[in-house]
């Protein structure tokens, strides 16, 4: 099986491929079940700003390597046929698509658990980074890099 996961630039990736890559698995017809997650471009911040775009960023390497990982051992799980998490990097306006995870499964309550559990897991533990170009309640332009971890902080 290849493993295909990790960081693309966007665009290089549509949703047809990736179903066919699912597709392909050679374990496949095993699978009676397949769950999708598509992360987007919000266009409103926590706080209530309106979000102009966002620009992503990756330390690639260890993240195609922390993906990898991630799906390596979600596909251990009973049940389970096949996982993918793909993120993409670059420049996004509202509504683009900023991730597919994928999970193919043997019954549907195979493949729901292990799909929130690797959107939680890439999103705690890929270096993926975010800046966040946004409108403030004042009106002024902000920018800032967004941490999953921390609170926001203005630049």
């Amino acid at each position: 099986m290849v493993d295909y996961v990790g960081i693309h630039e966007k665009g290089k990736l549509s949703l047809p491929e990736l179903l066919t890559t699912v597709r392909d698995n050679p374990n496949f017809h095993k699978a009676g079940a397949l769950a999708m997650f598509i992360g987007v471009v919000r266009g409103e911040t926590p706080n209530g700003e309106t979000v102009e775009k966002l620009e992503l960023e990756a330390y690639e390497e260890k993240a195609n390597e922390v993906l990898g990982n991630i799906c390596k051992e979600l596909r251990k799980r009973e049940g389970v046929v096949d996982v993918q998490i793909h993120h993409f990097v670059g420049d996004f306006s509202i509504g683009e698509d900023l991730v597919y995870v994928v999970v193919a499964g043997v019954h549907r309550q195979d493949v729901f658990p292990v799909l929130e559990e690797a959107v939680e897991r890439y999103k705690k533990e890929t270096p993926i980074f975010k800046k966040e170009f946004i409108i403030d309640k004042t009106g002024a332009p902000k920018s800032y890099w967004v941490s999953e971890r921390e609170n926001h902080t203005l630049t």
